[in-house]
């Protein structure tokens, strides 16, 4: 089956990443179509807008899209770009695995969890306004509707995954209205699957028990700002973001992309990790139902991994991000 795909190659290290993993998802045997848009600055430069219609029209027809890092002005400028997208699409599902790398130095080398976050509330969602001068204040939205739809949309991967255990995260000591609704939908909506094991803990608990015993999780729930605060420590247990993937998923359609940044300081020189990218990218051709495609290529990424003796700068070695991606088509054919 031949599926078009919407590529972002992003910005930075983008273009050159996306080029890479591109060559190894087409050497997987998949037959892909790549329909290129921009998004960021360069979308600002060619077309006057960030996040230009031709952009989301491409993603909402094709219904998945593979984004490289777009640079998001600290400060000043321009909104998230990544935000924007999952504003306008609706992919209100953030899919953050974090699998240890064999052979990769880190703090945890079993670890193996999942961060399932919600995408389109709570602080995370930027609704702020000034009061009065020098008073600034931002609000927290929850609904019922938007947390039972991320949960039973954790419990339906759990199952599929055949993940055995969720745990949700919240403030619901505190903030016993808001966290306490998204805590009500988890628990109601647990009921309806009772083989999958259900519990919670307070947030902060569940950041010092991620950092001291994290193989007790298995998958966690997370509101919106929790998950982009938690998907990031949890990243750093096994390696850092270069090495992990992340997906939004939404009904309208689903985006796979690298969660770091741009890294413009190393921009055009060809020695990028493209490892967190290709694991988007695997994630992706499982969406896409191309299972047996997904497995050769993470069996050839992990053979690569466990050799050691092709690795990009970032994690101890001299090869180039073309190098890289060369040594996994070579062991996928």
């Amino acid at each position: 089956m031949k599926h078009t795909i919407t590529l972002i190659p992003g910005d930075g290290i983008g273009p050159e990443i996306a080029a890479n993993v591109v060559r190894i998802l087409e050497a997987s045997g998949v037959e892909i179509e790549w329909e290129t848009h921009y998004a960021g600055a360069q979308a600002l430069e060619k077309f006057g807008e960030t996040l230009p219609q031709a952009l989301l029209d491409s993603i909402l027809r094709n219904k998945v899209a593979l984004k490289g890092p777009v640079t998001t002005p600290v400060g000043k400028g321009f909104t998230s770009v990544n935000v924007g997208l999952r504003k306008a699409l609706d992919l209100y599902a953030n899919l953050r695995p974090i699998r240890a790398l064999p052979n990769v130095p880190c703090r945890y080398p079993e670890l193996n969890l999942v961060i399932v976050r919600e995408n389109t509330e709570s602080l995370y969602a930027g609704l702020e306004h000034v009061v009065v001068p020098g008073v600034v204040e931002s609000l927290k939205i929850i609904t019922e509707k938007a947390s039972t739809r991320i949960a039973r949309f954790a419990f339906e991967y759990s199952c599929r995954e055949g993940r055995k255990k969720i745990t949700c995260g919240h403030k619901a000591n505190i903030m016993k209205l808001s966290d306490g609704l998204f805590l009500d939908c988890f628990r109601k909506v647990a009921t309806e699957y009772p083989e999958i094991e259900a519990d919670d803990k307070i947030i902060d608990n569940a950041c010092m028990q991620l950092v001291m015993r994290p193989e007790q999780f298995d998958v966690m729930l997370l509101e919106n700002l929790y998950g982009d605060i938690v998907s990031d420590l949890c990243a750093g247990l096994i390696g850092g973001l270069g090495l992990v993937p992340g997906a939004n998923i939404g009904e309208k359609g689903a985006m796979f992309e690298a969660v770091h940044g741009s890294a413009p300081d190393i921009a055009g020189q060809g020695i990028a990790n493209p490892t967190a990218l290709l694991q988007s990218g695997i994630l992706m051709l499982r969406h896409l139902g191309e299972r047996e495609a997904a497995d050769r290529t993470e069996h050839a990424l992990l053979k690569i991994f466990a050799e050691g003796k092709v690795r990009t700068r970032d994690i101890g070695g001299t090869a180039k991000t073309s190098e890289f991606a060369d040594a996994i088509i070579g062991t996928m054919t």
